[in-house]
């Protein structure tokens, strides 16, 4: 019988892995509160969740889904006064320079959900006066806090801007008084988060080596396999691993356990990325590329997809290549190509 080998893809090994509601509470604990249990796995609640608590929230959190990565609802926060916290988790393959501004608008589009959500209940209530009725809300309504946390898995350095003043020019005068926005980033390359769950653990110090560029691949495989045999790695983290290192997995060997199966996971991780790096001046390196980054914030229209996949031309493929990098939306990448050309 032929063995079952596939290659998994990033965004629903990652969806599955941070599902698990300790792995999700162990991570935010690690960034927010350097390893002190201030969230609480038992406290989380997904937004398909039939809680009464929360049931108010769901058709908001459901729309949310669909440009989220990851979200999860805090239900009885640790601290005084806050009752829900929306935690939300992005994963990042490429390195964005727009990235605050994008995190800027995700976190935006979740208070204005909030906002409309309570619009929406005070008209049928038909409750509202005076001042409050020009707000739409009541005077006492208050809109609960969201927090998210950018994963960035890629092998280069993260050189892009982490706040939105380091976006803009600002004359050092009037620095005070424009608005900043900083994104939370965690570098899987260099992170020494301090973690409780082993999964966690684990996932975090296979990524470590896997995407360290200063030892061969050699070194690097023979590293990653020695690793798994001394910590008996889970194999939801395996399948994390491969789906972001975008390698071939033997589900025999893995399902098996036997003696060269992560030889078979990560033998390929590196030279692959070589190989992607090198394409990345090629028509189809390009190609791959624009549509990943679009994939990211949208469902890419079977048109679109042909459109892009059919442009023989290298500066139009490198002017998308940065529209792409950009947008929030594959409607906004749209707009901007037709305007451009």
């Amino acid at each position: 019988m032929a063995k079952k080998v596939q290659e998994l893809k990033a965004d629903t090994v990652l969806k599955n892995y941070w599902n698990n509601k300790e792995q999700f509470a162990d991570l935010f604990n690690a960034v927010l509160f350097q390893g002190e249990t201030v969230i609480k796995a038992e406290e989380l609640e997904d937004g398909d969740t039939e809680s009464s608590f929360v049931l108010e929230h769901k058709r908001y959190i459901e729309a949310l889904k669909s440009s989220r990565d990851h979200i999860k609802i805090q239900k009885k926060s640790s601290i005084s006064g806050v009752h829900l916290v929306l935690l939300a988790l992005e994963s990042q393959e490429h390195i964005h320079y727009a990235m605050p501004m994008r995190i800027m608008g995700y976190d935006y589009s979740s208070y204005q959900k909030q906002y409309q959500e309570l619009v929406n209940r005070h008209k049928r209530a038909k409750d509202l006066e005076g001042d409050e009725y020009l707000s739409g809300i009541h005077k006492t309504d208050q809109l609960f806090p969201v927090i998210t946390i950018v994963i960035y898995y890629g092998e280069k350095p993260w050189d892009a801007a982490t706040t939105l003043h380091e976006m803009l020019q600002i004359p050092f005068k009037m620095k005070k008084y424009v608005n900043n926005y900083t994104m939370l980033l965690v570098e899987a390359r260099e992170s020494h988060l301090k973690l409780h769950n082993m999964n966690n653990v684990d996932l975090f110090c296979l990524l470590r080596i896997l995407l360290d560029t200063s030892k061969s691949a050699k070194e690097v495989k023979a590293e990653a396999i020695q690793y798994v045999k001394e910590h008996s790695v889970d194999k939801s983290v395996i399948m994390a691993i491969a789906g972001t290192a975008k390698c071939k997995i033997d589900y025999h060997a893995l399902s098996e356990k036997e003696e060269g199966s992560m030889w078979r996971v990560f033998e390929e991780t590196r030279e692959e990325g070589k190989i992607e790096g090198k394409a990345e001046g090629k028509k189809e390196g390009k190609v791959e590329l624009i549509l990943e980054l679009l994939e990211e914030v949208g469902q890419v229209p079977e048109k679109l997809r042909e459109q892009i996949m059919e442009e023989k031309e290298p500066a139009v493929l490198r002017k998308w290549c940065r529209i792409a990098a950009q947008v929030m939306s594959v409607e906004e990448f749209q707009r901007r190509c037709e305007e451009i050309s």
